[in-house]
Formats: structure tokens, sequence, C-alpha cells
């Protein structure tokens, strides 16, 4: 029979959502196929253009009743997309309602590169001449991620374009540090006045210009970066802010000036990453956060628009993975302050102004979302946690009421500050019925852990309701697990448990195959519990590796294996 252990704990409250930042499906009539950009042409039409990775643009009126969108350009036939290629940004030009040119960014197949083109648009409004294609640029891509996309004018007329490292991971050819090639880097050219036998012209103004290296890059702005997925320039300040998209753990915020080198691969965020060779003056981030908030960050908009005043002059972004929308104050005097305002219906792929500035936000689940002001009552009853069979945890919750809920999100922790999701459990939307709702989670190990349930709105509103614990106990006996991922490149985690009553010093050790040592990862007496130790092999060559722990009379090894 299976031991179960009750822990009795009880929530009973009555939760109300006052937050004042939400979003909503501004276009409920409307889907998309993985849009990736929103952009306006500012021609006073209040039009609105969605691109879609495949090499699609969409247009329609900025009115929440529409009901159809048309199909402004078409060049599936020219771009190569999936995972991060594909069409990923559209950029028009200042005059665009004179001269009706706009600029796109697209990955191109048989090689794959970047190429970045100009189209006009035809006598219809809505319908570009795909014929029309100017290319002004191409690079090609060593691998596949890592494409960047986002393309814009600044204030000074000029066109600017985000480019991504190349790809794999840790930037195996250095390319962001590389002012010879065109990747990892903020480039900045004039479309306006053409240098023969270019397209374009450098801007004189450009950090490399004036050089007499005819290997260097004129065209480059700023570099160092590793994937700025989304940058926008404040119409205010005209500060060009970028998300630089992390490697392991970090993601970034940085504000781009004319030829800052900003970092990568030398440090992901402020933290040193692969610092051989780096002895160059880097710009660090004006904010960054870790892989507990999100996994990859995607850049947004300093607020300008009326329609939520208390967020005027905040950078608004995101997280793709995470869904979370916050808010940054930061005015290059004081320190900045940023904000969680809410969590996103879907995966972010990116954000967009309309001709008023007001903000919208692009998912992949093909919705289009604006803000509003919302306040959304749930009625709830109880909430308890349970420990089942030894090692499963059960939550049990149940509401009386619900208006507009679109479900729950489980989140767990082991220090109780740190949370992240592990499961989202769909609501019943509006409903004066009482409706019972439960989930067992399986993936606990030893120790204590903390709950909560974050309710979420459909319009992606949200609040947390209080923390409930149980104990797990602790381990009864030594156990070295498998490292994982394993194969992998260039890190992986090595977890084990101390049993409870053992004082005995520990070691772990990393060995090559001929019995050499290799690295000492632990070698100091620690509590009982469950422990997980990074081990990075970005200096050895591929092969298979041992790692032994050793504590008194305990001793026991695993493979691991290294591809690079």
């Amino acid at each position: 029979m299976s031991k179960y252990l009750i822990i009795p704990l009880l929530l009973f409250l009555t939760i109300r959502t006052d937050a004042q930042y939400n979003f909503q499906n501004a276009f409920p009539n409307l889907t998309f196929t993985s849009p990736v950009d929103l952009q306006n042409s500012g021609d006073g039409t209040n039009r609105l253009f969605v691109v879609e990775q495949a090499g699609r643009i969409k247009v329609f009126p900025n009115n929440s009743s529409v009901t159809t969108s048309k199909t402004f350009l078409d060049i599936t036939d020219r771009v190569t997309s999936g995972g991060e290629t594909g069409l990923l940004g559209l950029a028009f030009h200042p005059n665009y309602e004179t001269n009706g040119y706009f600029y796109v960014n697209y990955t191109a197949p048989s090689p794959l590169r970047t190429v970045i083109s100009r189209f006009q648009v035809t006598s219809n409004p809505d319908s570009a001449d795909k014929n029309s294609e100017l290319i002004l640029l191409t690079f090609n891509q060593p691998y596949s991620n890592h494409n960047g996309g986002c393309v814009a004018f600044g204030p000074d007329g000029y066109l600017y374009i985000a480019t991504g490292d190349g790809g794999s991971g840790g930037d195996p050819q250095n390319n962001a540090q590389n002012i010879t090639n065109l990747l990892g880097k903020i480039l900045r050219i004039d479309v306006n006045n053409p240098q023969l036998p270019l397209n374009y012209g450098i801007p004189p103004t450009n950090p490399f210009a004036d050089s007499t290296n005819p290997s260097i890059r004129k065209e480059i702005y700023a570099y160092g970066l590793r994937n700025p997925w989304r940058m926008s320039f404040d119409p205010v300040t005209g500060w060009l802010w970028a998300a630089d998209v992390g490697q392991n753990q970090w993601e970034e915020i940085d504000i781009i000036s004319n030829g800052g080198n900003y970092g990568w691969r030398c440090y992901e965020g402020n933290h040193p990453y692969n610092t051989s060779g780096c002895n160059g003056t880097y710009i660090f981030p004006i904010w960054e956060y870790s892989h507990s908030d999100g996994i990859s960050v995607t850049g947004g908009y300093v607020y300008r628009g009326q329609n939520v005043p208390e967020l005027f002059g905040k950078y608004i972004y995101g997280d793709y993975g995470s869904r979370k929308v916050w808010s940054l104050l930061y005015d290059g005097v004081n320190p900045p302050t940023n904000t969680l305002i809410t969590t996103a219906a879907g995966p972010i792929t990116s954000f967009g102004v309309d001709e008023n500035n007001e903000l919208h936000l692009v998912s992949s689940n093909g919705r289009i979302y604006n803000f509003i002001p919302t306040v959304i009552p749930v009625e709830l009853g109880t909430f308890n946690a349970t420990v089942i069979e030894g090692k499963k945890v059960r939550l049990d919750w149940f509401t009386i009421t619900e208006t507009n809920n679109a479900g729950f999100s489980i989140e767990r922790s082991k220090d109780g500050v740190n949370f992240r999701e592990i499961y989202f459990v769909g609501g019943n939307g509006t409903t004066t019925n009482r409706n019972t709702y439960s989930f067992v989670d399986e993936d606990v190990d030893y120790g204590t852990y903390y709950y909560r349930l974050k309710q979420i709105d459909h319009d992606g509103s949200f609040n947390y309701l209080n923390v409930v614990t149980v104990d797990l106990g602790l381990p009864k006996s030594f156990e070295l697990r498998q490292n994982f991922p394993n194969p992998f490149n260039p890190s992986t985690k090595i977890s084990f448990t101390v049993p409870d009553g053992i004082n005995n010093k520990l070691l772990l050790k990393v060995y090559d195959l001929l019995g050499n040592e290799i690295s000492t990862l632990v070698n100091e007496t620690k509590s009982p519990g469950v422990y997980e130790i990074e081990f990075d092999a970005k200096d050895l060559k591929s092969g298979v590796y041992i790692y032994q722990l050793s504590a008194g009379n305990y001793s026991q090894a695993r493979k691991m294996i290294y591809i690079k």
C-alpha cells in the first residue's frame, strides 16, 4: 500500500486582479501564420503591416472590427524559413508616402545568406510590386540560427540593420568581435545617397568610415552582439534600444551608441563568457535578467502613446519563452527600474507601434495584442498541496466563480523566491459554477518545494495566489546521477545526493579515459540534500570523459560525452 503524507495547507481567498496594464486581442477576427514583426507605414492611412516568417507581409486597417487582411507582399519564392530563418524585418522609408519605398531583411538559400533589399508599392496602396526588388546588401550565414533580422530607420534618416553572430553556440568563429565581417553587429547605411558600385552609401560618421584598411567593413555602426532580436528608436530621446539574446544564462537590454563594442563573446551580459584574447573596451547592458525569468529576450519600444499614461517614457519588452512583459525606466543618470507588468497569452515574437505610438504585441500563436485597463475577478475556494506516494506532489483547488479566466499557471520554487512555470491548467472562462482543478507534479526530488498559482485572464492579466509548501524529506543514500545533457556542448550539469547523517568530505572529479585528472568540481563537506554542478568543457577536446564522486567508503563513476 502506498504511504500518503497529508499536508493540510488550505487557503480560503477571494482573488481580484487590479492590474492596470494588460493585453487584449486587438483584432479578434484576424490570425496570422508565424508573425514576427509589426510596422506602420507612417503615411497617415492608419494601416498596420504584419510580417509572416514564410515571406509574406499582410496589411489591414488598424480597427478592432476588421475581418480580413490583404497580402501586401509575397516573396516566399525567394525566402527560406523555419527556426530562426525567414522574412524577419520590415522598415518603411521616412518618405514612404511620396516614394513608396520599403525595406526588408530576409534569409535566402543556396548559399544560406541574409538579404537586405528595397521594394516599392504599386498604384494599389495595399499591394507591393514583388518584381521591384533592389538588393542592397547580402552576406552569408554560416549557420541557420542567430540571423538578427530587424531593420529600422533612425532619426538621422539612415537605415539600421541588426545582425546575429552567425549562429551555432558561443560564437565559434568569433564573428561578433571581428570588424572585417558584418555578423554580430548593428549596421548603418545611407539608402538615399548610393556610392557606386554599391546600392547604398556609407554615412561619414560611421566609426570605421575613414579606415584605410580595405578589410574593415565600413557599414558597421556597433558590434559585439550575439543575436539582437528587435531594436527600436525612442522618438523623444533618439536612443537606439536593442535586446540581445543570451547564450546560457543571461538576457540583456542595451542602448546602442556609435562605435560601441557590446562585449559578446567575451561577455554574456555583465558576466565573463569566453575572455580568451579579449582586451577591448566594452559597453555593458543597462539591464540583464537571468534564465530564472525567461530564456529569450524580445525587444520592444519606449512607450510614447496616450492610452496608458503610467507607462509613458518606459521601455516595454518581453521574453519569448516565459511570456513575461516588463517596463524598464531609465534616464541615463539614475539606476534603471524594471517592473513586471503582465504575462502575455502566447510566446512573444515582437512588438510594434501604430501611427499613434500605441504599443502592440506580436505572438507566435498568430494573434496581435494591445494594451487595455481591466479588472478581472476569480473567487477561489480552497488550495492545498499533498505529498503522495513519497515522491509526488498533488495540488488541488476549486473556484466558486470565474470571469474571463484563461487558466492557472502552476509555478514551483526550491527557495520560495525564484519561481518558474511547470504546467498550465486551462480555466473555464466566465462561469458561476463550482469548478475543481488538480495537478500531480512527478518531477520532484528530495527536499522542500514551494508552489503558487498564477491566475491568468484571456487578455494576459494575472494575479499570484499565496505560496504553499511541501517537504519530501532528505536522501537516504549517496547517488551520482547521469549528467544532462549528454552528449553535451560546451557545458553539462552533474547532480548528486548526500544522505542524512553523513559528514565525510566529498570529492567530485573529472578524468579522461587515460585516468588523467581534468578538473576538481567539489572538494568539501556538504550537508544532506541534492546538488547540481555545472561542468564547462569548452577548452577540452571532443571525447568521452569520466566523472567520479567519492566520500568515505563510497565511490561511483559515470561516463559523459563531449561533442564540439
